[in-house]
């Protein structure tokens, strides 16, 4: 007789859903984008430097054109690269602002006041200390922008090497700074690095500007309306003379921050939906869903998409390409140096030398004495799991000014052996705020583990 067998059933476990949290998404994406710009930084001065060098910076020279219906426009590629797709990334850096002010760190005046003090002295004193290196050259003192930048995908990658070692809150910290510094690159861009301004290209833009702005509150939603518009508006400003990425600013302004549907008439409309799935009955394969599955699927994505606004959907949606692609290409495209090219003396020369004082020096002095005077004049506090030496850490990363700091170079100098010194000088100065604020970070956690090491457990 055949021992009978018995067959036991799973529990089924009940399914667990892990919920995603937006900025812990963005500074992981932060966290690869930054260590992918240290190789194409790499790869571009690696480039620079060998038998390829000549076809390396004649391809940036290659004139690419954009015509339709009698419309042209030619320009070379590394034009296409900072004007045009570098509005792209002003766009989103734009989104990222608009969303800090109506639910971030700087909704909150008491929280804003700390990364924005520090910040103005992060731009404040590097600027200045440049000013006085460079006060004997006007064409060299129009650079006083580049050492004034930070560039939060390399210090977020530097905070990465770090892992556990630094506190979250610093990353909030120092994500909210350089929010604030891009601001300011924004306004120095627009005031002082814009040249020629034809007004009537300027009005048409500003029209263009004005319509967005009347689509939004006529609750249009359409991605398509607002990037057809908006590209009109780019394109506006770039024959104007004013420096075409402020139109990246410009649009994000103007997206709508409000739903179609609230949470509320979203859960509601979910629950309904979810219930009308489970009605549909059985698939009709093993891995197919009937029609009814599948409709009731749609109207879910379509309720997903109602809930959240454009801003969202707009950043969400650009993010990824613009931290992998465009300012990756950007990086390539600018960081490469002929080192044939470079001499000792060049080093000493004052944009070099402004540039790596600024950085160096002027960055933590601005970023850790002002956030220092704002906490004790009392107007803010120091954030919960930070000490001092987490904030003079992170003052030093600030000095990390890499990608806004090339791009403010490309418009502030004309002479190409101006760029190329302002180069050599971004490229130091970033160097070594970035060794010197890792070492120290890592002092400071190595220090709070003697001075609090993790109790033995009990045997």
């Amino acid at each position: 007789m055949m021992p009978s067998i018995q067959v036991l059933k799973k529990h089924k476990k009940r399914p667990s859903v892990k919920i995603r949290r937006p900025f812990k998404d963005f500074i992981k994406t932060e966290e690869f984008s930054g260590i992918l710009l240290i190789m194409c930084t790499i790869i571009a001065l690696i480039i620079a430097n060998t038998q390829l060098a000549n076809q390396y910076f004649e391809l940036w020279e290659t004139y690419l054109s954009l015509s339709l219906d009698g419309f042209n426009l030619s320009k070379p590629l590394h034009l296409w690269i900072n004007d045009g797709l570098m509005a792209i990334f002003f766009f989103v850096v734009g989104l990222e602002i608009k969303r800090e002010l109506l639910v971030g760190e700087l909704k909150s005046l008491k929280k804003a006041i700390l990364p924005v003090s520090a910040a103005l002295g992060g731009m404040i004193v590097p600027a200045l200390l440049y000013m006085i290196v460079n006060i004997s050259n006007p064409s060299a003192s129009r650079g006083w922008g580049i050492p004034m930048a930070t560039d939060i995908a390399f210090v977020i990658g530097i905070m990465a090497l770090l892992g556990t070692k630094v506190p979250f809150s610093l990353k909030i910290f120092l994500t909210s700074l350089a929010i604030v510094d891009d601001i300011g690159a924004v306004l120095i861009i627009a005031l002082f690095y814009s040249h020629n301004i034809e007004l009537h290209y300027l009005i048409v833009a500003g029209c263009f500007l004005v319509g967005l702005f009347l689509i939004n509150r006529l609750e249009v939603q359409n991605h398509m309306v607002y990037a057809i518009i908006g590209f009109i508006l780019w394109y506006f400003i770039f024959i104007s003379g004013m420096h075409a990425t402020i139109a990246g600013i410009l649009i994000a302004i103007a997206i709508p921050a409000r739903t179609r549907i609230n949470p509320d008439e979203f859960v509601a409309e979910g629950q309904l939906i979810l219930e009308r799935f489970k009605a549909a009955g059985p698939r009709e394969r093993e891995i197919l869903l009937n029609r009814q599955h599948l409709a009731a699927l749609k109207t879910l994505e379509l309720s997903c998409l109602n809930v959240q606004t454009p801003l969202q959907r707009f950043e969400r949606g650009l993010h990824y390409w613009v931290a992998f692609s465009i300012i990756p290409l950007f990086i390539f495209s600018n960081a490469g140096i002929a080192i044939e090219v470079i001499e000792l003396s060049m080093f000493l020369q004052p944009i070099t030398l402004g540039i790596i004082i600024g950085l160096v020096f002027g960055k933590q002095m601005g970023i850790f004495l002002f956030a220092w005077i704002s906490i004790k004049l009392g107007l803010t506090e120091l954030p919960s799991g930070l000490t001092w030496g987490h904030i003079y850490g992170g003052a030093w990363l600030g000095g990390i000014g890499f990608t806004m700091s090339l791009f403010m170079a490309s418009l502030a100098l004309i002479d190409p052996n101006n760029l190329i010194m302002a180069k050599i000088g971004i490229i130091t100065g970033s160097l070594i705020s970035g060794i010197v604020g890792y070492l120290i970070l890592r002092y400071v956690h190595i220090k709070s583990q003697k001075s609090n090491p993790t109790p033995s457990k009990s045997t």
